[in-house]
């Protein structure tokens, strides 16, 4: 296709059409498409919201109606040869709110309604898994084609009701019934794909229809949403270096902070390199600036509060391990939340115990790790999520100046703040709190907390200053200190050459606040 001279970047396009035919930039990911399509399997795919399963289905619908010209310099042009024309009846889900069953009523009526108009079907008052059949049947006799079946967000109507079980039970029932033709219909069908963020549990479709394929872990399709670095190297090599322009980065600093806001994504054990998110990456290519463009642009309520019904401890969150067969053969749970945060792409795998078959999950990247402690910080204190980097931002310039004591003095009225309903008096609690306001620090300086026997329980490292802080619930400061001494909490850092101070605090339980402190500098 003729290349445009302007650079146009497909920010929510999900059309692979317009994508081509407006010229807009697109990574090929055409050799993938094509593997899966002549394999011909059943698939699922489990990504992530906006991370392209919407546009993947667009192109299969475009290479099933065999239109060649589009997929022009594109890699599938050298692999297929026939580009046959087959009927292809694509469901996208994305479109409603689904607040009440009637909506999703409508949305199933008015596509069945539309392929039967297409295939001249005219029987009325039949159920719609029935009426699916027989368009299946029908649209493959005529055209004397296997018929292709494409489901974009099979689950939204299920995420969309997660917390009102009457709802989603209605949904399932109906969902059940339409999907599951997809198993009797198989003589007829071509090829099926089917996307979503989860696989939920009582969804016989997973059970009933069980040859479809979860590819999700694969390691071969990995790549198949999302970019790569060599992809964006190869892709955005303009973009990169007018990056670095506007924000007075060399080509190499801007890939550093590409890869620590935006990578980290691994949907396999086996993988061998990080995948981008594909909906920020061209955020900032387009407006030259680096934000949380995919973390701001949904936000995951519906799994801080299954955090919260299930009492969850969310320092265990990030590095917390978990067997192989709670990924590979999940089915979303209110009573198991790490699954789904996982799958919702809020966590990801960041190794594998090939001998205990156990993954180690964590944030994939800086976007998604302060933009997720930054919108629970509500659930935990008073501090609302616009607020939340205003107040972090004081916290860090009074360690900056070399202030621990104003620092300890907002941290006291920070937990004076905090409503009795949300402070339920437990440590863990207190605990929570303090990870959250020592891991937000880690946005504007280097700031660790605990996450082992025999280190101190936070450490903030500014230009000037490095802060050791030990806390003690209902203990005296003075063990608080000797515990820093006598552990040799400060021994890894004396030889950093910045003023190292020491910092001791006892915390009441029945105050729910900081008691006393002592700082030694």
């Amino acid at each position: 296709m003729a290349t445009s001279a302007i650079r146009k970047y497909p920010i929510g396009i999900q059309s692979f059409e317009k994508l081509r035919r407006g010229q807009y930039i697109y990574v090929d990911k055409t050799n993938l498409v094509y593997q899966l399509a002549t394999a011909g399997n059943p698939c699922f795919l489990s990504r992530p919201r906006r991370f392209g399963k919407s546009l993947l289905l667009s192109t299969f619908e475009a290479y099933f109606l065999g239109k060649k010209e589009l997929f022009t310099g594109l890699a599938v042009e050298q692999l297929e040869t026939e580009w046959a024309v087959h009927p292809v009846f694509h469901l996208d889900l994305n479109a409603e709110r689904y607040d009440s069953v009637e909506e999703l009523d409508n949305m199933l009526e008015s596509q069945l309604s539309r392929w039967e108009q297409t295939y001249g079907i005219t029987q009325p008052n039949r159920s719609i898994s029935i009426r699916f059949m027989d368009v299946i049947r029908e649209a493959s006799v005529q055209t004397g084609r296997g018929v292709v079946v494409l489901i974009d967000e099979y689950d939204k109507p299920l995420l969309r009701s997660f917390h009102n079980e009457e709802l989603q039970q209605q949904f399932r029932n109906r969902l059940t019934a339409f999907y599951t033709v997809l198993k009797s219909a198989d003589p007829w069908l071509r090829f099926v794909f089917i996307t979503g963020v989860t696989k939920f549990a009582q969804m016989s479709v997973f059970s009933e229809l069980n040859q479809l394929t979860d590819i999700s872990q694969l390691p071969q399709y990995a790549t198949l949403c999302g970019m790569t670095r060599s992809e964006i190297e190869d892709s955005f090599a303009p973009d990169i270096e007018e990056l670095g322009r506007l924000n007075n980065l060399t080509t190499e600093e801007v890939m550093n902070k590409l890869t620590r806001l935006y990578d980290g994504y691994r949907f396999s054990e086996y993988a061998t390199e990080g995948i981008y998110n594909p909906f920020s990456l061209l955020s900032v290519m387009s407006y030259k600036v680096f934000k949380d463009y995919w973390f701001v642009s949904g936000t995951p309520t519906f799994l801080v509060n299954m955090l919260k019904d299930t009492d969850y401890d969310l320092r265990e969150l990030d590095g917390i391990e978990v067997p192989s067969a709670a990924l590979i053969n999940y089915r979303a749970s209110s009573k198991e939340p790490v699954p789904m945060i996982y799958q919702s792409g809020y966590l990801t795998i960041k190794s594998y115990d090939e001998r205990f078959k156990t993954y180690t999950l964590g944030f994939p990247n800086e976007e998604v790790r302060y933009g997720f402690l930054n919108f629970v910080l509500p659930f935990y204190t008073p501090i609302d999520s616009e607020e939340g980097n205003f107040y972090i931002g004081k916290f860090i310039q009074e360690l900056e100046k070399g202030d621990p004591e104003a620092f300890l003095t907002r941290l006291r009225a920070f937990f004076a703040d905090i409503p009795y309903e949300l402070n339920n008096k437990t440590e863990r609690h207190y605990q929570v709190v303090f990870y959250l306001v020592f891991k937000l620090l880690g946005q504007f300086a280097e700031a660790e907390v605990r996450s082992a026997k025999g280190r101190a329980d936070a450490v903030v490292k500014t230009a000037d200053y490095i802060y050791v802080f030990e806390f003690k619930l209902d203990g005296t400061v003075d063990e608080a200190i000797r515990q820093i001494d006598d552990k040799g909490y400060l021994i890894p850092y004396t030889a950093d050459g910045r003023k190292l101070v020491k910092v001791g605090v006892s915390f009441s339980r029945e105050e729910r606040n900081l008691g006393e402190w002592v700082i030694k500098g």
